[in-house]
């Protein structure tokens, strides 16, 4: 951005040769008519991502964890036809296994404050 503001000032304003230019600043002549033939300052736009090997194997390992929620990440893997690294695959595995995990007795245990008082 700060090229194509320097080429239009040069080229506009000091009245230097697109040659000149190209040479002062260290690109090519090409970039420097491209710079003067827009209007625009040129913008920089990030590449869309693609999917990856996980969201295409996520549906996978969703229905083997309803089914079996204590299997390990490894077979889960082996089932699937897993072919990236081992252990990016097992942590993407830990991060949404205890949506499918049985609910723990302990949890569904509710203390109210001073309810286990009791008087001597």
């Amino acid at each position: 951005m700060e090229d194509w503001a320097m080429i239009r000032r040069l080229f506009g304003t000091e009245g230097v040769s697109k040659a000149q230019i190209a040479r002062q600043l260290g690109v090519s002549r090409n970039t420097v008519a491209r710079a003067l033939a827009s209007s625009e300052p040129p913008r920089h736009e990030r590449a869309r991502a693609t999917d990856s090997a996980w969201s295409a194997a996520e549906p996978a390992v969703r229905g083997l964890l309803s089914r079996y929620p204590a299997m390990p990440a490894t077979v889960i893997a082996q089932r699937i036809g897993w072919p990236g690294g081992r252990s990016w695959f097992a942590e993407n595995v830990a991060r949404i296994r205890p949506e499918y995990a049985p609910a723990d007795p302990a949890d569904r245990l509710v203390h109210l404050p001073g309810g286990r008082c009791s008087a001597i």
